[in-house]
């Protein structure tokens, strides 16, 4: 009998093993996908600020137009921002039974609200505006970084992202108490974006905001940023939602992001923060930053004042004049800019889209030499060392200065070595030790840190030596699943207790037979959907994954070792996995330890060809350039339409051939624009602009 205990024990460890290898294995894969495509919609903004930064507008129309089409929030002056959003104007339709708002907000407006929500019920236009326009208007009152004592509280509650999840919300509310003057809580940014309910989550923060302003804080996020809800869903999802007031809800919410608080401070003792901290982070100067200029932390980069001089120069009329080399900018020391050939005649469509596309992509490659040079940088290299390497004058170095003090807190990671180095991962912010944090704790007398930012599988975790707290509050983030969320609860000890939850629906209604099956189908249900998005990233590298794998067969058999296929798969995908811990769930085993390359990516294309029905070669190009064509397509239509007009297809091709020295006449871009509104009704929707690039791509 004894014998027979110790074989169950050593099975069950083994597959108590196995179970949390697998749920690790799945989590490096979500986590590395996310931060790809992070690094992604980095590096697209910054070849966009790239091509404006050396933009010269002709004529104050034009300038105009590129100022609002990058950073939208700002172009709206405190007169023109109430005057656009004007909600009294609008009128409720007897219809409408949804929940009413009415100021001064009370706390049974708050339940009424919940009540509405949990019915699946919207909130009227006129009603958002005017919780938006309150809400505003009391942000701008609080500092930059909000003081909360537990003196005047029971305990304070912190929670992190929710990033669009109401059930979550709905749970923590549930478990833990709704906000009164007795409960205090601390929202660490990252409301929105991903998940389905971003709006709705806004909704409930800020009516309890207002209900009880000492008692309820909310921090901003990476996510509280324009240019990042131009990709995550946020901008997309609520213009679908109302589509006659959404543009309204839109630039509002934008100008009342820009004015959440930084950072939260517990006793003076726990600083709450979205991201992390820096070696050159200061809480002096976080304290005076003028917090509602950066629309969006991706647009902190401005170029240089000599710069702007020539420009203004060249809009009025005087010639221009070449930089100092000794002083002003220098061009970064790459090859030099191609220039394109004689355009052909519009007359032959397929010849002049097979021109341009080659031109562009020509340029493209150029500019992203530009725009993706830290790259290439020592990684070695301190943050503060990243900055002082930039040549700017006294009032640039300012302001470049305050963007990097949010940047880095808003974007930056812990890491387990000592120092501070830049965030290649992601693609903003840095990595920091836990030599920074114990500075950072000394220099301003705090006892921990506590951020957000990162998923988490059980909700939290500490690091440096419980220096630093991370708290997530999204549950099921991935998949469901996936993880847990939480919330930490603090007393006037300041002693962290932590309450985890799961908002799944699924486990509610199982038996008690399921139950006891259930983990083991979780894991199985949220493995099967990252090696699915695997697989995706694999395919939408199908030709560089071919020119990886013929650099191993130099003989040309067509086959290579299992051993250089991971090799080269990382190679070309950059995502820090362990490929030979996934090879069996992505290639089929063989007897001699070869794999046969091209029928191996030939089943990934017949895998992915069963859900699209498009040629293979192309549907790869859509699949990895989808994400990059759908925030294009959003910068561009700068109304948010959800339609390109002639217009701004006219003045974002200005944009491209000026810098690409395109001559193109404006019959020509007309002629062009023509082209691609396949139904005739003068304006450019997305499946055009998709059939467009994808027209374009076939014919070369």
């Amino acid at each position: 009998a004894f014998k027979a205990a110790v074989l169950i024990q050593q099975w069950y460890r083994r597959y108590v093993a196995r179970l949390e290898m697998r749920r690790r294995c799945t989590w490096r894969i979500f986590q590395s996908i996310e931060y790809a495509c992070e690094q992604d919609q980095i590096k697209l903004h910054n070849f966009f600020g790239y091509l404006i930064d050396h933009f010269t507008p002709s004529s104050s129309k034009e300038r105009d137009f590129i100022s609002r089409m990058f950073i939208s929030g700002e172009s709206f002056k405190e007169a023109e921002l109430e005057k656009y959003c004007d909600y009294e104007s609008m009128e409720v339709p007897d219809s409408y039974t949804g929940p009413r708002l009415s100021f001064p907000l009370l706390p049974d407006h708050a339940t009424a609200l919940l009540e509405a929500f949990k019915q699946k019920q919207q909130l009227h236009a006129r009603y958002v505006l005017n919780l938006l326009h309150e809400t505003r208007k009391h942000l701008k009152q609080l500092p930059n970084i909000s003081h909360v004592s537990t003196c005047y509280s029971e305990e304070v509650t912190v929670c992190g992202d929710l990033h669009g999840q109401l059930d979550d919300l709905f749970l923590i509310f549930y478990k833990n108490g709704l906000p009164s003057p007795s409960k205090s809580y601390v929202f660490n940014g990252d409301f929105v974006d991903r998940g389905k309910q971003s709006l709705e989550i806004l909704i409930v923060l800020f009516t309890f905001l207002l209900i009880y302003p000492k008692e309820v804080h909310l921090n901003r996020g990476n996510h509280e940023d324009h240019m990042v809800n131009l990709r995550y869903g946020f901008c997309a999802g609520l213009i679908t939602m109302s589509r006659v007031h959404g543009k309204k809800i839109l630039k509002m919410i934008q100008n009342v992001f820009c004015w959440l608080p930084l950072a939260t401070l517990i006793d003076q003792k726990v600083l709450i923060i979205h991201g992390g901290i820096s070696d050159t982070t200061d809480l002096d100067v976080l304290e005076k930053i003028h917090r509602n200029k950066f629309i969006s932390v991706l647009r902190g980069k401005k170029r240089k004042e000599s710069n702007r001089n020539v420009e203004i120069q060249e809009i009025n009329g005087e010639s221009k004049v070449e930089a100092d080399p000794a002083g002003n900018e220098a061009a970064p020391s790459l090859s030099p800019q191609p220039q394109p050939d004689q355009a052909p005649s519009m007359a032959n469509r397929l010849e002049f889209s097979r021109w341009v596309r080659q031109t562009v992509q020509e340029q493209i490659e150029w500019c992203r030499r530009l725009v993706d040079i830290s790259e290439s940088e020592d990684e070695e290299l301190t943050c503060s060392s990243m900055v002082s390497l930039t040549d700017l004058d006294g009032p640039c170095w300012t302001r470049q200065e305050e963007w990097k003090q949010i940047l880095d807190i808003l974007w930056s990671d812990p890491m387990p070595q000592e120092g501070c180095r830049v965030n290649t991962v992601r693609g903003g912010g840095c990595y920091f030790g836990p030599d920074v944090t114990g500075k950072i704790l000394e220099k301003y007398n705090l006892q921990f840190l506590i951020r957000s930012h990162e998923c988490k599988q059980e909700g939290y975790e500490f690091c440096h030596n419980r220096k630093v707290l991370t708290i997530f509050s999204a549950s099921n983030y991935y998949e469901i699943g996936s993880n847990r969320g939480a919330y930490v609860k603090l007393g006037p000890d300041l002693i962290p207790h932590f309450v985890q939850y799961q908002a799944n629906k699924m486990a509610h209604t199982l038996t008690m037979t399921q139950r006891q099956g259930f983990p083991v189908a979780l894991i199985s249900r949220v493995e099967e959907s990252a090696f699915r998005a695997l697989r995706e990233k694999l395919f939408a590298h199908t030709s560089a994954l071919i020119s990886a794998f013929k650099a191993y067969d130099k003989d040309n058999t067509g086959r290579i070792t299992l051993s250089n296929w991971a090799t080269a798969v990382e190679s070309v995908l950059h995502l820090g996995l362990p490929w030979r811990m996934l090879r069996p769930q992505l290639v089929r085993s063989t007897a001699d330890g070869m794999l046969e390359y091209k029928s191996w990516l030939d089943d990934l294309a017949v895998e992915q060809r069963s859900q699209e029905h498009v040629q293979s070669s192309l549907l790869e190009v859509i699949y990895r350039n989808r994400s990059n064509l759908e925030t294009i397509f959003r910068i561009i239509d700068r109304d948010h339409s959800g339609l390109i007009s002639f217009e701004e297809f006219h003045q974002t091709w200005k944009l491209f051939s000026s810098h690409m020295n395109i001559e193109l006449t404006d019959d020509g871009i007309n002629d062009l624009v023509r082209s691609i509104d396949f139904n005739k009704d003068g304006n450019i929707d997305f499946n055009e602009f998709l059939e467009a690039f994808r027209l374009v791509k076939q014919s070369q």
